[in-house]
């Protein structure tokens, strides 16, 4: 099974962009999420991207 992993500033933005990457739509894979966006630091300096893991079906 073909898979990928990728990052966006949210979970939603990192799903569209793999299934773009796939050439897939959300029925035809699994969506893993591998880390929530956060931010950190004070008053919010770093923001942490999502990362999701995309797999073909």
């Amino acid at each position: 099974m073909e898979s990928i992993e990728i990052q966006g500033k949210t979970i939603e933005e990192a799903v569209e962009c793999g299934l773009q990457e796939l050439g897939v739509t959300r029925e035809q894979v699994e969506i893993e999420v591998l880390e929530e966006p956060t931010l950190k630091g004070l008053i919010f300096k770093k923001a942490i991207p999502a990362k999701v893991k995309l797999t073909k079906k």
